[in-house]
Parts: structure tokens; C-alpha cells; sequence
């Protein structure tokens, strides 16, 4: 018999997210070609289900369907309610929640999260969840070990994965632990994604461009910006830039930023090699040189601490390719 996943769809759900788990599931097959999931989408009360779109979809099953699936899948939820509910769920969706045997899987897509964490089904268990929401489900859900730089979280039971295309990469890991990894790069390959992905959320995080408002210490790390390619910026030239003393220059820095010289420095010269990664086909010599690494042993060093990735992956994931001649 297939393995049952049930997909609960919840008001807002996102279409493209409620459909990962049916599509990757779905293109399962042992070696006579027969499915190896069968997977079938449900809601509270079995009502049609509005999407976060300008269409509503309807479904076949209610939530009945949860308590004899062996996997269920909660697909994402436009967050805007999640974000204002104080981490409250809708009486209906915690019950339903709460109906499911302690012996069945539980997978979140993206802000899935949110709702298992509501639910108590995370209590003291690390997790992962979209990096945008991150912040607020620490202050919502403080006993949950969240960790935002990754792409899923598998605890045995409960798995959560990030953004919606991590639901993908979630699928796909719960394929390979139940049938290995040869179906599962079967699977890949016919869905078209990468049977495994490098890194994690860190590479997909946009750094705003810094504020340099009317600190004490603006000026210097203005000043520091444009002297990223060289080798000077040294804590004593960053100081005497300041008219401060070292310590002083010290404690003010990490006051107003939050981040020691040396790491801001450090961050500032990533975010650089990553601009000329996505933009240009520098050579990663040319690119650790002009971001002040000095050589591209030290550039992927510090790449792969705050991205998890190298140089040359990044790039691959990011830089447009080049047209393809008529």
C-alpha cells in the first residue's frame, strides 16, 4: 500500500506551496513503476479554501483524512494573519491539529511553522521557517530552538522546512529517507530541481544597505566602505579616522551596530564579493582582491562561515547566465 500523505490546506494558503508536496510525492515510483505515496489535499470541514491569490480552490476530503494518513503536510499560509495572531491559532485549526495520532509525520512548508509551533508540537525542538518571519516567531515562540540559516530541520517525527522551494527540498529528503537515494534523484530529476542543494538560507538573505544615520562612529564607516579593497583597515585606522581611542572607538561601534569592527568589516567585504559574484565573471582571485580578502583561500573561507556556500557555488546559483546564441 502507498505511503498516505494528507496536505491540509488552511485559509491563504499559498497555491504554488499547497502543490509542492503532491507534485515531488507524486513522481515517486518503485521499480515496477507504481506510486509510492498517495497523496491527498484536505481542509477544516472539507469548505473550499481561499488562497492568497485571486482565486479559491476546492478540495475532496475534510480533515477526517489526517487521522488515517501516515505523513502530514501543513502547506504555507500568507503570513499576514499568523504575524497579528499573537501565535494563537483559530480554535477549529488547533483542534484539528491536535487530532492527529502522536504516530504520524508531521512536515510545515515555509510558515507551516508557525502553526505547529502554535499547536506545541515544537516545544524545545529545533526548527526552521521562511528567514523574513523569522524574528517574530522567536518573540511568538521563545522554547522553540529555531534555527533560520537553514534549509529544513528533520526531528524523526516533526520535519520544517524554509521558504516555499525548501518544502522541495524537504519532500525530497523524506523520499530519500524512506526509499534512499536513488528514487529520490529519480524524483529530482523528473521535477527538474537539484537533488540536493549546497548551504542555506543565509545565501538567499538580503543585507540592507547600511544606514549611516548620525552615529558617532557613520562617518568612519563611510569612510570604510569606499577602502574595502585594501589591506588598511586596521581597528587602530578605523579609531584614528574616528579622533578616538581604540577602546573608545570599540565600544561606541559595537553600540550603535551591534557587530565588532573587525565583524562589520568582515560582513561588508562578503556582501561586496557577493555583488561582484552575481554581477560579473571576475575570476575569485580578482573578486577576494577587490573585496580586501588579499587572496581567494581567505574569500571562501569567510564565504562558506556566513553563507555556507563557496565562491563558485554562489555564483552558479545567482549570476544570470549568458544568453545562448541564435
Amino acid at each position: 500500500m502507498p505511503h498516505r500523505v494528507a496536505v491540509l490546506a488552511l485559509d491563504r494558503v499559498i497555491p504554488f506551496d499547497l502543490g509542492i508536496a503532491a507534485r515531488v510525492f507524486g513522481a515517486a515510483r518503485d521499480a515496477d513503476g507504481a506510486k509510492l505515496y498517495e497523496v491527498r489535499t484536505c481542509s477544516v470541514g472539507g469548505r473550499p479554501v481561499r488562497t492568497s491569490e485571486d482565486f479559491s480552490i476546492i478540495v475532496e476530503h475534510d480533515e477526517s483524512l489526517l487521522a488515517t494518513a501516515d505523513t502530514v503536510v501543513i502547506a504555507t499560509q500568507e503570513p499576514t494573519g499568523l504575524l497579528r495572531s499573537e501565535g494563537r491559532l483559530p480554535d477549529d485549526v488547533l483542534s484539528v491539529l491536535a487530532s492527529v495520532p502522536e504516530t504520524t509525520r508531521l512536515v510545515s512548508i515555509c510558515t507551516g511553522s508557525y502553526h505547529l509551533a502554535a499547536a506545541g508540537l515544537l516545544e524545545e525542538l529545533p526548527a526552521t521557517t521562511h528567514w523574513a518571519h523569522a524574528s517574530r516567531f522567536r518573540e511568538l515562540f521563545p522554547h522553540v530552538d529555531l534555527r533560520p540559516d537553514v534549509l529544513f530541520v528533520d526531528n524523526g517525527r516533526v520535519l520544517t522546512s524554509a521558504g516555499g522551494a525548501s518544502g522541495v527540498d524537504l519532500c525530497l529528503h523524506v523520499i530519500r529517507v524512506d526509499h534512499g537515494a536513488e528514487v529520490a534523484n529519480a524524483v529530482a530529476r523528473a521535477v527538474v530541481v537539484p537533488p540536493h542543494r549546497d548551504g542555506g538560507q543565509a545565501q538567499f538573505i538580503e543585507r540592507p544597505v547600511p544606514v549611516m544615520g548620525d552615529s558617532t562612529t557613520a562617518p568612519t564607516r563611510e569612510w570604510a566602505l569606499g577602502r574595502l579593497r585594501g589591506s588598511s583597515l586596521t581597528l587602530e585606522a578605523l579609531a584614528e579616522h574616528a579622533g578616538m581611542s581604540v577602546r573608545t572607538f570599540t565600544r561606541r561601534f559595537r553600540a550603535e551596530v551591534g557587530l565588532s569592527p573587525n565583524q562589520w568589516i568582515t560582513q561588508q567585504r562578503v556582501d561586496r564579493a557577493r555583488t561582484l559574484l552575481e554581477t560579473t565573471a571576475l575570476p575569485v582571485e580578482t573578486v577576494a582582491y577587490e573585496a580586501g580578502f588579499g587572496s581567494a583561500t581567505l574569500l571562501r573561507q569567510h564565504f562558506r562561515t556566513a553563507l555556507g556556500v563557496s565562491p563558485q557555488a554562489y555564483r552558479r546559483t545567482f549570476r544570470a547566465p549568458e544568453p545562448a546564441l541564435a
